[in-house]
């Protein structure tokens, strides 16, 4: 065994000992990270998407954690702390967004105010970041051209979306608050709906990929008695043991005065909510005619409510039998096409309220 002859020793990849030692080897780190970061901001420029995927798997804190959690704090702060002002410098660089010490400190764990609270529980759910791992792939319908994709991230980071509070520019009467509350709530215009109807057909598509036999807006189409019945977002007629199931899909956001103080409390509270509404709205009707009421609630921010994550799982199964596919694998890619699809459309409503126009036309048109 080699006998070390001064204080200093790498440890399985991990600097111990004199605090000028340590600093020199992290710093030999940051200096090895620099290339790798200085061409995500190259390529920030040219898709920030990709660019910001890269940084956060690749580019980020996985380039120090061994060190991180291995040496003690005392010995490798400062160089941490530099390392923490790269990256920050290569996200503003790449994803052209500003933030000030303020906004950073908010974005991260900014506990403040009701709406701060509100939105930091809904983003951190399950599932609710399933978005930001999304390979882009424009055939698939899963990538966000440069200017939603700088809004979304502002929008989800809690940054301000439209400085200086300036009026709707489809119904000039409200104003548009900061962390975007307004836009995506927001019933001019048809992207809500749009909206709606996008999440649905994602949910039907998988549903048809799992050999389920579902219809979009059924209902009063299928018999005598259904004739006045208000159509269901989805029926799928061979859901569990033979009996048809409903399902009625609905975005919520914590932000809504309705919802804001007891989501600044509990996470998924709005979703929930938003579940006995809709139960207390379709259950009598949906039990008398045997089918089996589903609400599939998603806050804005891409947390998604107790029955709609029991639902997807069950789908989920279904879809892995069918295509002999891991059931995890399943399930992160259908959190991920529903909620990308989810921000986008958000995104996409930001952007029309600020006034901007959009790559692709009208919403309704994406």
């Amino acid at each position: 065994m080699n006998k070390s002859c001064t204080p200093n020793l790498i440890i399985l990849g991990a600097p111990i000992g004199e605090v000028a030692f340590c600093s020199s080897f992290i710093a030999s780190k940051r200096a090895a990270a620099s290339t790798l970061l200085s061409s995500l901001v190259k390529l920030g420029s040219c898709d920030p998407q990709i660019a910001l995927i890269l940084l956060c798997m690749c580019g980020g804190f996985t380039k120090l954690v061994h060190v991180a959690r291995s040496t003690p704090p005392s010995l490798a702060l400062d160089e941490l702390h530099a390392f923490d002002e790269q990256v920050r410098c290569t996200f503003t660089e790449c994803q052209a967004i500003d933030t000030t010490d303020s906004s950073w400190m908010q974005a991260q764990l900014s506990l403040k105010f009701w709406a701060d609270k509100a939105r930091l529980l809904s983003v951190s759910s399950p599932h609710a970041s399933a978005w930001l791992s999304v390979v882009p792939s424009p055939g698939l319908g899963l990538s966000l051209d440069p200017n939603e994709h700088q809004m979304a991230i502002k929008w989800w980071l809690g940054l301000n979306t439209s400085p200086g509070s300036p009026p709707c520019a489809l119904c000039p009467e409200h104003p548009l608050y900061p962390l975007g509350h307004h836009a995506v709530t927001c019933k001019r215009g048809g992207d809500a709906i749009s909206r709606h109807n996008k999440l649905r057909d994602v949910v039907l598509q998988t549903c048809h990929r799992a050999c389920i036999s579902a219809k979009a807006e059924a209902g009063s189409g299928l018999g005598h008695e259904l004739r006045n019945t208000r159509p269901a977002d989805i029926l799928a007629s061979n859901w569990l043991c033979g009996k048809p199931a409903v399902f009625d899909l609905t975005v919520v956001c914590p932000l809504n005065p309705t919802f804001i103080s007891e989501a600044g409390r509990t996470a998924g509270s709005a979703a929930v909510a938003a579940e006995l509404r809709k139960h207390s709205a379709n259950y009598a009707k949906c039990s008398e005619l045997g089918w089996t009421c589903i609400p599939l609630v998603a806050e804005s921010y891409g947390a998604w409510g107790s029955e709609a994550v029991q639902a997807f799982s069950r789908l989920a199964s279904y879809l892995a039998t069918r295509t002999n596919s891991p059931k995890s694998k399943v399930v992160c890619s259908l959190y991920g096409r529903l909620n990308l699809t989810l921000v986008r459309a958000n995104a996409r409503a930001l952007l029309l309220r600020c006034g901007c126009s959009l790559q692709e036309g009208d919403i309704s048109s994406s």
